[in-house]
């Protein structure tokens, strides 16, 4: 446990997908998409408990299984493509509350995320303490190519810069950015959590590669996923 209070990772699982039919349970490398993320969890020395966030009975049985806590199934109203992730975190963070854990900050792990590890979470943790953060969100480097100053918007056939002002064309002038990865790895502190928002003030970045930072949305993710395990199986 942290010195500002437990420190809970959670795991969101829908049952629902459209881009992957029941695509938490989707296989990669041989195990559910949902084995990847819960096992990084466990192995991560800086989670005080992990639980599964879920409204589908089949997903829970799996955490289950995996070890992971799944004390209550998820309401209908936090289930839909629609729900939006603070919702879900606070109605964690009630259920904490009702059991007698004030939790200090939830860890938000997406299954979607499977080349995060533990240590990641671990590294992750530690510097949103040492940072004095409400929130810390992992972050991945834009590709050049994607650099606000090189997007471009099209009228018809003709091209005009996204942003004003002079073109900056050599890659070694553009500023560096920035973006969200999935994000692998969310910390939102309670207090930032009982505003009613996940970004408070402080939000620091955790920087992780390419690699790591792969999102599953579409089923080429899930290939593209395995060659990335596999190389790293190889590399170890």
């Amino acid at each position: 446990m942290s010195d500002i209070g437990p420190i809970i990772g959670l795991i969101p699982a829908r049952g629902g997908s459209k881009s992957i039919p029941r695509k938490n349970l989707a296989m990669l490398a041989g195990k559910p998409l949902l084995t990847h993320t819960a096992t990084a969890a466990l192995a991560a020395e800086r989670l005080d408990r992990t639980l599964l966030s879920t409204d589908d009975e089949e997903i829970a049985a799996a955490g289950r299984t995996l070890g992971i806590e799944v004390p209550f199934l998820r309401p209908s109203e936090l289930s839909g493509d629609a729900a939006d992730m603070l919702p879900v975190m606070r109605h964690a963070l009630d259920f904490l509350d009702s059991r007698g854990t004030a939790a200090a900050a939830l860890v938000l792990l997406q299954p979607t995320s499977p080349l995060r590890t533990a240590e990641h979470i671990d590294a992750a943790v530690e510097l949103f303490l040492a940072q004095g953060a409400e929130t810390l969100v992992s972050v991945v480097a834009v590709p050049h190519q994607f650099n606000p100053v090189s997007v471009m918007t099209m009228d018809g056939a003709t091209l005009r810069p996204f942003l004003p002002g002079p073109a900056i064309l050599r890659r070694q002038d553009k500023p560096h950015v920035v973006a969200r990865n999935g994000p692998a790895i969310l910390i939102v502190g309670q207090a930032a959590l009982r505003r009613g928002t996940l970004y408070g003030d402080p939000t620091v970045g955790y920087v992780m590669s390419a690699a790591d930072s792969l999102d599953i949305d579409e089923p080429d993710d899930l290939w593209l996923a395995e060659q990335y395990l596999t190389r790293r199986s190889t590399d170890a």
